[in-house]
């Protein structure tokens, strides 16, 4: 990437910023930075050359691409476009200036605003823009990202008070299974506590219906870290063996999600953005959630308290129910719930 979008120089390297640590995004390390100052510039003053820098030119623009803008976890929806205006090659941010009104900081690496909604602190937390493709959240500043056909690049503007890590969401369903991760399609696996199940059986026939080539294992089953699984079962079942599902019982610090599920399995809590228990679903209740650990590809789970709720969260395993949500609960009633739920 060109100089004029570059986010650090070589002295900005040998700082704590620069360097960053495991899974840590560079945009989390500059939002934890001390000492560093907004810098914003209007979209009119970089347009000339931040759109070169970010990597805009020659070359065959990426197809079948979608742009989402929300707030507030995906609660609140700003602007989808379902066929954005693309020229060329595009990184995720010139993707966003050319169909959006942005301020930027930093350089012109990261946003500050889209549409003046804008990035800082609301009602005392830490409030941020944050951008996900094929629902996995993205690990560089949206400058040094490429567009690739079939993404689908979702920002959210959201309260990071209680982690600036939700390392995938499910709200972009059918990706990232149908076309991967960073321009590379993954095998897909469906693991069942029970296989032949109804739920099993539900999950596999979505997948398959949006072109997704899944196959179907139990749960235990060997497989390697960039195979996409998605774990259907109930949770106290589930809880027994994988480390995702483990995860969930310690709330968004944990997984991501804003939820924690009982050791037991039997009870499922859902948080608010301040990480307060809302609700608490027992019997009959079901949940549809992804996490990320590492450089492995996402795991789904698609769980509940007990068979009834699996069935449950596996009626709502597609498109229209999981668009824009970060995780989903699932009532004993079979009311969709989207985590996090809305503060008290």
């Amino acid at each position: 990437m060109g100089s004029p979008m570059r986010l650090l120089d070589e002295r900005d390297t040998a700082s704590p910023v620069g360097r960053g640590a495991g899974r840590r995004s560079w945009g989390r390390a500059f939002r934890s930075a001390p000492g560093r100052g907004w810098s914003l510039a209007p979209l009119s003053a970089l347009w000339a050359i931040s759109l070169s820098a970010c990597g805009l030119g020659a070359g065959r623009a990426p197809s079948a691409v979608q742009l989402t803008v929300t707030r507030d976890f995906g609660a609140r929806p700003l602007h989808a476009w379902r066929a954005p205006h693309v020229r060329g090659k595009e990184t995720v941010m010139s993707l966003l200036m050319r169909n959006a009104n942005v301020t930027t900081r930093y350089g012109g690496g990261f946003v500050q605003s889209i549409d003046g909604l804008a990035g800082g602190s609301e009602g005392g937390q830490p409030v941020d823009w944050f951008y996900y493709v094929n629902g996995v959240e993205a690990h560089e500043g949206a400058a040094e990202r490429d567009v690739r056909a079939g993404d689908r690049i979702w920002w959210d503007r959201h309260d990071w008070s209680q982690t600036d890590d939700v390392p995938a969401v499910v709200g972009s369903f059918p990706e990232p299974f149908l076309h991967g991760i960073e321009g590379k399609r993954l095998p897909v696996r469906v693991d069942c506590v029970t296989v032949g199940a109804t739920a099993c059986t539900t999950v596999t026939s979505r997948l398959r219906a949006t072109g997704v080539p899944a196959a179907v294992a139990g749960t235990g089953a060997s497989g390697g870290p960039q195979t996409l699984r998605v774990l259907v079962g109930p949770a106290a079942a589930l809880l027994a063996g994988a480390a995702s599902v483990r995860a969930l019982s310690g709330g968004p610090r944990a997984s991501g999600v804003y939820a924690r599920l009982a050791a037991n399995g039997a009870a499922l809590e859902l948080l608010d953005p301040d990480g307060r228990s809302v609700r608490t679903l027992r019997a009959g209740s079901g949940l549809i959630a992804a996490t990320r650990t590492e450089q492995d590809a996402p795991e789904w789970v698609v769980t509940g308290t007990d068979t009834a709720g699996v069935d449950r969260a596996a009626a709502a395993f597609g498109t229209l129910t999981l668009r824009d949500r970060f995780a989903l609960a699932v009532s004993a009633s079979g009311q969709p719930l989207a985590l996090p739920q809305a503060g008290v």
